[in-house]
């Protein structure tokens, strides 16, 4: 039978009533009607100024005269900009290593708190405390105090009998410093991972006891398997906000990226050369390279996760 016989043998579908069709229409009116104030923060507030940046990053502007097209001229300053080339090393060197450590602190805290005794809700609360106000220039002001040389860490370590020499001051000692200031805020994956382990089964473990695994051995093959999807989900969150660090850097080193260059962090430098040295052109240059960068490491992060993230009734 060929198709056009088909077609004719098809029932006609029945006719809208005009009716039904106006209302529809009315539905669809009142739901663009609600979204149109996040339609208009998006173009205006979000698409529009990207847009305006990744032009301005083939440009020569410093907000004072019309930019003038120098076409990829400010990616290849960038390689030969030594600030650039450590700020990059240093943020680098915040995320390896500052991440897997809040990560690392938020799992275990987790562990502790999953368990059903009392002042729980109060521990939990307490714990999550610290991600509620974020990393806020109040924060950043009083850690400072706190690091600075004399100030309640460094009489902490002198009574101790460690030599007190600050921290805020000491390029040796910024990166710990800004390290331990994420990691003072693991609330928020603390909170995703104490989600996480609510749905590992317990008879897994009870059943792994049974057969003579110690705790460890559980936590290895049965907890971490089971909570590798929330893992990845905190791992890539935590890793995209770390390549973001700004406010606790810039008011730590009074906006100069000290001492030494040790808290000069990309968006920090980005800020540099865009406010302070009027260079927007360099900065938007910079802006997008980190997009770019932050995207790739998202797709390798997401290709990888193939082979050590396990979803639950995935069959492989």
């Amino acid at each position: 039978m060929s198709t056009a016989e088909l077609e004719r043998q098809r029932p006609a579908s029945p006719a809208v009533p005009a009716g039904l069709r106006r209302a529809r229409r009315a539905e669809t009116r009142t739901g663009y009607a609600f979204l149109a104030p996040w339609l208009i923060g998006f173009f205006v507030l979000t698409a529009g100024p990207m847009l305006a940046s990744l032009y301005l990053a083939f440009t020569d502007y410093n907000l004072f005269r019309a930019p003038q097209w120098v076409g990829l001229e400010n990616f290849q300053r960038l390689f030969e900009d030594k600030r650039y080339i450590q700020s990059v090393k240093i943020t680098l060197i915040y995320v390896v290593l500052g991440t897997p450590i809040k990560l690392a602190a938020a799992l275990a805290v987790a562990l502790l708190l999953d368990s059903s005794r009392r002042g729980q809700s109060f521990y939990r609360s307490a714990f999550y405390a610290p991600s509620l106000i974020g990393a806020s220039v109040s924060i950043a002001i009083v850690w400072k105090a706190m690091f600075s040389d004399g100030g309640i860490v460094d009489l902490g370590l002198t009574g101790l009998g460690f030599p007190g020499e600050g921290w805020v001051g000491n390029p040796d000692r910024t990166m710990p410093m800004m390290i331990l200031l994420t990691t003072w805020q693991f609330g928020g994956p603390m909170v995703i991972f104490l989600a996480g382990l609510k749905q590992v089964p317990r008879e897994l473990h009870e059943a792994a006891a049974v057969d003579g695994a110690g705790s460890l051995r559980r936590f290895w093959n049965i907890t971490v398997p089971m909570l590798s999807p929330v893992i990845f989900f905190n791992l890539l969150l935590e890793t995209i906000n770390a390549f973001q660090i700004f406010a606790s850097a810039f008011i730590i080193s009074n906006g100069q990226g000290g001492p030494a260059g040790s808290t000069l962090f990309y968006t920090l430098y980005l800020y540099i050369r865009g406010f302070g040295d009027s260079r927007m052109g360099y900065a938007s240059a910079m802006a997008w390279l980190l997009a770019v960068v932050i995207g790739l490491i998202t797709l390798v992060m997401f290709r990888t996760s193939r082979s050590w993230v396990h979803y639950s009734g995935e069959s492989k």
